[in-house]
């Protein structure tokens, strides 16, 4: 019963409240990691998709921590850094909870959060394997059409890879290694990326956002 109330609340959000927007957050963690990376990432995304997909989505973009029931106002949550990140029992039951009701969460590695992320989401699903999305996976072809994730910045030499936890038949949480879209995401001038690799990034997280609230 409560992931119906779950859903219909985050259908209102999808709506909007009385200023006709809903908000999206980053998640604020423990364990030492940087969740406070790419602080202009997220607004600058959603300035992208009022723009070019005709959301209408507030530009304050709150931290939420994950224990906090503030979690359930947000029906997307990104999540980034580059270092060691550990959830409580009462963190992990809470994050479960929030995407089996309809949540939807996406992690990006800033560089140096993949061999403690996939701890801990291993332990919000204990019976869910992070499966890498193959190519044709609808994420890729939204509003942009893409062969995969574009390469936003090199570090190891590595291809980049999107995973997925899917939940009966719902992904729940997406999961990018090995491309940096939120350094892309970001303001010009803190990377220095060129204007087609930052339009690469925001246009693959329009599309990420797109099928977290369409499904489809």
């Amino acid at each position: 019963m409560r992931n119906f109330f779950l859903y219909v609340s985050f259908l209102i959000s999808f709506v909007g409240n009385s200023q006709g927007t809903y908000q999206l957050a980053v998640l604020k963690y423990n364990g030492g990691g940087d969740y406070y990376a790419n602080p202009t990432a997220l607004p600058n995304l959603v300035s992208f998709c009022n723009a070019n997909l005709a959301t209408n989505i507030s530009k304050d973009v709150p931290y939420v921590e994950v224990g906090s029931q503030d979690l359930f106002l947000y029906p997307f949550i990104h999540m980034t850094g580059h270092g060691n990140v550990v959830f409580s029992p009462t963190e992990i039951e809470n994050l479960r909870t929030y995407l089996l009701g309809g949540g939807f969460l996406h992690i990006d590695d800033n560089y140096g959060m993949n061999e403690f992320i996939r701890v801990e989401l291993k332990k919000v699903f204990p019976n869910n394997e992070l499966v890498e999305l193959p190519f044709n996976h609808p994420v890729f072809h939204q509003k942009f059409d893409f062969n995969g994730l574009p390469k936003i910045h090199e570090h190891d030499g590595k291809r980049p890879q999107a995973f997925g936890i899917i939940v009966e038949g719902r992904l729940v949480c997406m999961y990018t290694y090995e491309t940096d879209l939120s350094d892309g995401w970001e303001n010009a001038q803190v990377h220095g990326d060129s204007e087609e690799k930052r339009k690469q990034a925001l246009q693959m997280g329009a599309n990420i956002l797109m099928y977290a609230f369409l499904g489809i």
